[in-house]
């Protein structure tokens, strides 16, 4: 029976997975399937709570705060990714071409996203101290201002401040992702498309971004979801203020259901946004079909 096994390849490299399989089953499914169980009752703490079926879903629906809280977190979402995607796509594109020091700056480049988040959170808390702003300190020196700004004292500089933040801190993730499939790519396709009298624009368009397509939908799948999930970087920065301008999903969900003892309502905030990360996988997939046409076979 044992040699079976070890002639097998199925059943080894079940034997291998059961590890992680029993590691995810622990620490994810059961976490997910309590929360998917919690969202449906009134479960408060301390108490189990009893079956209430959409009940939280309902409230929810019509709750004011959480109406902005979604408008929050799909706006801090879309432009922070779309930030983080240009702005990622340009440096990787600098950083492809032959340049000196490239090395050191490819080196440099993912120091924001290698610091811990609540330290570079409390380092922005700190260049958006309405008393003791390093950028507004330098902008009154120069004399473009003539009083400090408040950052995070009013809504909309408060939201444009939490995604200068997050943008700082994933650049670096979408800009290295999309250097190391810059760098799949043969140079003969640029020297032909030379030859042939194309522009840089055009081999950019023509060459470049569809060769890319693929890595860029999994890097951009991959920001998206860790953008929208974000829970750290607000809690430390503005803890969801003011007037629960920054507030997302999670950061909601956290505070209704540990600060606010409401289990349940909490948990049926955090399963609401479920079905926007799936989303998001299923865009990646059909996305990664895309290699098959990349490798030279048919395009699915």
């Amino acid at each position: 029976m044992l040699e079976k096994v070890q002639n097998s390849r199925n059943a080894l490299g079940l034997i291998f997975m059961l590890p992680a399989a029993l590691l995810l089953l622990l620490f994810l499914t059961y976490p997910l399937g309590l929360g998917v169980w919690l969202g449906f009752t009134d479960a408060k703490v301390g108490r189990p709570g009893e079956w209430v079926g959409l009940d939280n879903y309902i409230y929810l629906w019509g709750d004011s705060v959480t109406r902005l809280v979604l408008f929050n977190t799909i706006f801090y979402t879309t432009v922070a990714s779309v930030l983080k995607f240009f702005l990622g796509l340009w440096l990787a594109i600098l950083l492809n071409r032959n340049i000196r020091f490239k090395t050191f700056f490819r080196a440099v480049i993912l120091l924001p996203y290698i610091v811990p988040t609540a330290l570079s959170a409390i380092a922005f808390w700190w260049i958006y101290d309405s008393q003791f702003s390093i950028i507004s300190w330098a902008l009154v020196k120069m004399g473009v201002i003539h009083q400090y700004i408040d950052f995070l004292g009013t809504p909309w500089n408060a939201r444009f401040s939490v995604i200068a933040a997050n943008v700082w801190r994933g650049v670096p993730f979408v800009a290295i992702t999309l250097l190391a499939g810059l760098q799949t790519i043969s140079p003969s396709y640029y020297e032909a498309s030379a030859i042939d009298g194309a522009t840089p624009w055009q081999q950019f368009r023509h060459v470049t971004l569809p060769l890319l397509t693929p890595i860029i939908a999994v890097v951009m799948t991959f920001s998206v979801l860790f953008t929208f999930t974000d829970f750290q970087l607000i809690y430390v920065i503005t803890r969801g203020g003011p007037l629960n301008a920054t507030h997302l999903m999670a950061t909601l969900a956290f505070q209704r259901a540990i600060n606010g003892g409401a289990l349940g309502e909490g948990a049926a905030i955090a399963i609401a946004m479920v079905p926007f990360l799936l989303a998001c996988i299923m865009f990646s997939y059909f996305g990664l079909q895309r290699r098959a046409w990349q490798q030279g076979g048919a395009d699915k």
